[in-house]
């Protein structure tokens, strides 16, 4: 393999820059050629194709975002469209593809593969932390702490005021954001999609609380929970308690931004190697993650269609801490 491209897609993530680099300098030391790809299957299409060494990424490491940009393609979900991102590849040259990405890219990278025979080694960029094949996602961390950074601001004014404050984290169709928040937080409820926990439930808890003199709660609500939004959550529990003092606090998109922690930097690092070298030895449709600090290589099929499922202890060490 003489020339490879890797592309960043969906949502961005703090430590794609990280995997990035890492792509383009191990490339670089086995003395392969490698080619960024602007905005995804996007830029694809249209052949959107920047020649990249080691000096095209220095001083990224710490960047949040990604230098490649993203965008979501709807173009590319046609075989038209596919057809065009491949003609690109064939006049740069490309043989194998890095994604960096969630199950959107994946998937895609997927169909691809089997219509054109690209191999693509996919590194697991999302905050959401809800691939299978991996421990732990490109982003997570550092969207944890940014999270955590703005729920302890929370609770100041909560305890100051009295209030209960309803926060909602970013969270589509996993809890994985809202969990550790809500356990460094020192939140009294966690709502999160894997778990159905009903608002009569949450009044309960409230309610205990307050018999037990407590004055100020804090609720997180991952955006994607069965029972609605922290702002439909929250106008129900205050339907229910109306002298509660109630809030509602959106973190939104501040969690994908900001420069990546050390463990971000860190795991981008690994995988975005990991990447290259799978390439290298004939992998093709398959994620690179790390599993209890191993290296290992997740077929896409499983890591789309298996679900990750949360620890259940974790839900018990909220209830546990909150009393």
């Amino acid at each position: 393999m003489k020339r490879i491209a890797v592309f960043t897609s969906g949502g961005d993530s703090p430590g794609m820059n990280a995997a990035i680099r890492a792509v383009v300098r191990t490339a670089t030391y086995h003395g392969i050629e490698v080619y960024g790809i602007m905005r995804g299957y996007s830029g694809m299409i249209k052949g959107e194709f920047v020649r990249l060494d080691s000096a095209s990424v220095s001083n990224t490491v710490q960047k949040g975002g990604t230098i490649l940009k993203s965008a979501r393609s709807l173009k590319f979900m046609t075989k038209e469209g596919r057809q065009q991102a491949f003609d690109q590849l064939v006049n740069h040259g490309i043989e194998g593809l890095v994604a960096i990405g969630g199950n959107g890219t994946f998937t895609g990278a997927t169909i691809f593969e089997e219509e054109f025979g690209i191999p693509t080694v996919g590194a697991p960029g999302t905050i959401d932390n809800d691939l299978y094949g991996t421990d732990y996602t490109i982003g997570y961390d550092t969207a944890v702490n940014t999270a955590l950074e703005c729920i302890d601001k929370i609770r100041d004014t909560a305890d100051s005021h009295d209030r209960c404050f309803f926060v909602e984290v970013m969270g589509r169709d996993s809890g994985y954001i809202a969990i550790p928040c809500a356990i460094g937080g020192g939140a009294e409820i966690v709502m999160i999609p894997e778990t159905q926990m009903s608002t009569d439930v949450v009044v309960e808890t409230l309610q205990a609380g307050w018999k037990r003199s407590k004055t100020s709660f804090i609720v997180i609500v991952a955006e994607g929970d069965e029972e609605g939004n922290a702002t439909q959550v929250a106008a129900r529990v205050k339907e229910a308690i109306p002298q509660l003092d109630t809030r509602v606090t959106v973190i939104g998109h501040i969690q994908r931004g900001g420069s990546p922690t050390a463990s971000d930097r860190l795991l981008g690092s690994q995988i975005g190697i990991a990447a290259v070298e799978g390439l290298m030895n004939g992998m093709r449709n398959v994620m690179a993650g790390i599993i209890d600090k191993k290296l290992v290589y997740t077929p896409f099929v499983d890591t789309i269609n298996k679900k990750k499922l949360i620890n259940q202890s974790f839900m018990r060490m909220v209830e546990i801490l909150s009393v």
